[in-house]
């Protein structure tokens, strides 16, 4: 009645302790052959093309002994990133609300083990993902949106402050060598988060070309991941270098920011310094107060502090368009330094002080031998 080139579905459903079967996709020769079924006490006994997988193979010998070929898995360290231990600390403030904020009072928080960039993104890291763009894209995605969305905006030198000759740096900072090394700036959030996508897809087209499997996605950091590497696992410090001053010994400035006012020359720098030109904390992160401010994931809330969960805390509110800025900049007051500090920005609006870092989250239990 049935041929065997036919396919259909098939539903069984038998009230037996109320089991149900579902058969899809069969290929039979005859209905009397598609089942035999006995129920014994409450026992289904199947016969079918295959249902629930058939008998046992041959490789496993009838056991369960899981997908083969899925063995060797191992996160290496992406270029240019830095390993963060999974831990606890006391998120918040560490000085005093100079600002009477009262937006970041202190709670305990636990955050997973991740990667994150030893330094902010440079021009020149900006750069090759733009080329990429540019050269792969720009049909897809359409010049106003590559030019006006995603290339720096290198208007916010002379747009950012009042009565400036920021000419120069408008006309010389994102394409001149002399930058390279130095932090992109006049990049929104929005653009942040598509140069993450551009990355994640770039190193995982280059992994499975090799036969690996894809790493996790770069994203920015939450903001309490931001906090946790920027304190560098010295719990309630005011600085990342974990001292209460903003000099050292010598008397020198170890951050580049604004000591005083109309001051921006004594730490070496008018205006942004190179990525790695200060030293890192003790978690190898570079610039993680001053230089730039540095976007993170979370949409800003006032009361983040006791909205957020206490472990991997994120608040990711797509309709809020402010965004969490960290980190304080070169045209910043040493307030701005402090780990505890929160600022915030709109997510399409650039800066000539706001960067970025990417992360990764680390997947699996941490030995410690990673970190």
């Amino acid at each position: 009645m049935y041929s065997q080139d036919f396919r259909y579905f098939w539903e069984l459903r038998i009230d037996v302790k109320q089991v149900v079967i579902n058969c899809v996709m069969c290929k039979v020769s005859n209905l009397s052959r598609l089942l035999s079924l006995a129920a014994l006490g409450g026992t289904v006994l199947l016969q079918s093309c295959g249902l629930f997988g058939g008998g046992g193979a041959a490789s496993d010998n009838g056991q369960l002994v899981g997908v083969a070929g899925r063995e060797g898995w191992v996160q290496d360290v992406p270029y240019g990133m830095v390993s963060i231990p999974a831990g606890t600390f006391h998120m918040g403030q560490a000085d005093e609300d100079i600002a009477a904020s009262q937006i970041n009072m202190n709670r305990q928080v636990t955050v997973s083990g991740f990667f994150m960039d030893d330094t902010e993104i440079s021009n020149n890291e900006y750069r090759q993902f733009m080329n990429a763009i540019l050269q792969d894209s720009l049909s897809v995605l359409g010049e106003p949106f590559v030019m006006g969305q995603l290339y720096p905006d290198t208007t916010v030198w002379t747009r950012d402050f009042a009565h400036h000759m920021g000419d120069p740096m408008m006309e010389y900072y994102y394409w001149h060598p002399a930058f390279d090394n130095y932090p992109v700036v006049g990049v929104d959030w929005d653009a942040a988060q598509f140069f993450c996508e551009w990355r994640t897809d770039h190193l995982n087209a280059y992994r499975s070309s090799v036969g690996l499997f894809d790493q996790p996605k770069f994203r920015l950091p939450s903001e309490a991941e931001w906090e946790y590497a920027a304190r560098g696992g010295r719990d309630l410090v005011k600085y990342p270098w974990g001292n209460p001053y903003v000099r050292n010994a010598r008397g020198c400035l170890i951050a580049n920011f604004k000591p005083g006012r109309g001051n921006y020359f004594d730490d070496g720098h008018a205006y942004t310094a190179p990525v790695d030109v200060y030293f890192p904390n003790d978690w190898g992160l570079m610039n993680m107060a001053g230089n730039v401010s540095e976007w993170t994931q979370d949409a800003f809330d006032p009361s983040a502090t006791v909205k957020a969960w206490d472990l991997n805390p994120l608040l990711d509110n797509e309709n809020e368009p402010r965004k969490v800025v960290r980190g304080g900049s070169w045209k910043d007051i040493a307030y701005y330094l402090e780990t505890g500090t929160r600022t915030f920005e709109y997510k399409d609006t650039s800066r000539a002080y706001i960067g970025f870092r990417c992360a990764m989250t680390y997947l699996g239990r941490s030995s410690g031998n990673e970190f």
